[in-house]
């Protein structure tokens, strides 16, 4: 199987660079340092005792911040080497951490290519971010002393099921993991299933995330421009598909009064799509990226066509609803609005989320709608009801603090096995 599986990681390989430069035709971060891809990587090894962790995406990467935090604060000595296979991710990184941390791209899972990047830096140690399993890059992690832990680790049955099907391949990538810590016993059961050892449950990062006090301030700015008398609804992380029958629905029973819909598209590279889609249907409508300017009131829809300010559109909300719920992707992170207290909605498909999903939808702190017929029904509800939106946001207050100390747990487990510091 590793044969195999190595095999057509070769086949692909000069594929590779055409479709980061097909990428970057919409993403031009997938044009910057293709090397690094394929384990080439300038300069010498930077100084240090290296901590690497990778965080494949801009969600990712956001739930490692406390991690981050913690580590730059325990252990100052240390150079934290932070690694991401996405455009978003990569520029998440830049905008949360600076020059306070080494950024990289991790290798594709090419045997040589794992090599060069192990070789290169060398870590003490390698965390990963929720569940990135790549067989040739663990196992040579392994054959260098490189514990690798894999932290705030979730693992839905479908993807299960997908990592069963490799057999022996998924079975010894996950028992080389140095540690696993999971986010909820079910997480736990289903790793051990698939090799994983004495996995510990620890809770969700997500929880302990802060809003920077730069996104607080363009929460209230975005508030201003659209208007601070005006009803607004996030509609956030959608997918492709899922745009146009919440457009649809909320024109044929339209929010009351002069209610303003966000639509915040999960990956850049639609947002143009999403406003000619708007433009195809004839509905007026301003981007993020048109300018500071106020939303004037006769135009219900903006576009939130920016990134890493998803903070700050949910700080301007009265509703969210998270997308890729919608139709059956999975769902997003519904913790980012809850955290914030905005009352939440999310449609019928969020098994990327089932346990946190229905446990705040039993605390009352969101709401699963049915279809966009129901989201557009349930949003003017909750738009016309103050009592009930102001319940909604203590239980999503409540439901953030009972689920806290996911960081603190998970760092005295990772400082043990870490070891003490060098004086």
């Amino acid at each position: 199987m590793r044969a195999l599986y190595s095999l057509l990681w070769w086949c692909a390989q000069p594929l590779l660079p055409l479709r980061l430069w097909w990428r970057g035709r919409r993403e031009p971060g997938y044009r910057e340092a293709i090397g690094e891809r394929f384990g080439r990587y300038a300069g010498a090894r930077p100084a240090g005792d290296i901590v690497w962790i990778h965080a494949v995406s801009a969600g990712e990467t956001r739930a490692a911040a406390p991690l981050v935090e913690r580590i730059l604060r325990e252990r100052p000595q240390a150079r934290i080497l932070l690694t991401a296979m996405t455009a978003t991710g990569r520029e998440a990184g830049r905008a949360l951490f600076g020059e306070r941390v080494i950024r990289a791209w991790l290798p594709y899972d090419l045997p040589s290519a794992v090599a060069r990047f192990v070789a290169h830096f060398a870590p003490i140690a390698g965390i990963v971010i929720e569940t990135e399993v790549w067989p040739n890059l663990l196992r040579e992690c392994a054959r260098g002393g490189v514990p690798v832990y894999l932290v705030n680790a979730r693992l839905s049955p479908r993807s299960a099921a997908g990592y069963a099907r490799l057999g022996t391949l998924a079975r010894e990538a996950f028992a080389r993991f140095a540690g696993v810590a999971a986010q909820t016993p079910d997480d736990a059961v289903r790793l051990a299933a698939l090799g994983a050892r004495d996995p510990q449950v620890f809770g969700n990062l997500k929880f302990d995330i802060d809003v920077a006090a730069p996104l607080q301030a363009l929460a209230g700015d975005f508030r201003a421009r659209f208007g601070a008398s005006r009803r607004v609804l996030v509609v956030a992380s959608t997918r492709d598909g899922e745009e146009a029958l919440i457009v649809d629905a909320l024109r044929a029973a339209p929010l009351p009064g002069d209610a303003l819909t966000v639509i915040v598209p999960r990956h850049p590279q639609r947002f143009d799509d999403v406003a000619a889609l708007l433009a195809a249907r004839g509905v007026a409508f301003r981007r993020r990226s048109d300018g500071g300017d106020n939303v004037p009131s006769d135009v219900a829809f903006v576009i939130g066509d920016s990134m890493g300010e998803m903070a700050a559109y949910y700080g301007a909300a009265d509703v969210a609803f998270v997308g890729g719920s919608l139709l059956p992707f999975g769902g997003q992170n519904l913790i980012e609005p809850i955290a914030q207290g905005v009352p939440t909605l999310v449609g019928p498909h969020t098994f990327n989320f089932a346990e946190v999903a229905a446990q705040a939808v039993a605390a009352g702190a969101a709401l699963r709608v049915a279809d966009a017929n129901a989201l557009a029904a349930e949003t003017a509800a909750l738009l016309g009801d103050d009592a009930r939106r102001a319940t909604m946001r203590e239980r999503a207050l409540a439901f953030r603090a009972a689920h806290r100390g996911a960081t603190e747990r998970t760092w005295r487990w990772l400082a043990a096995a870490l070891g003490r510091p060098p004086r």
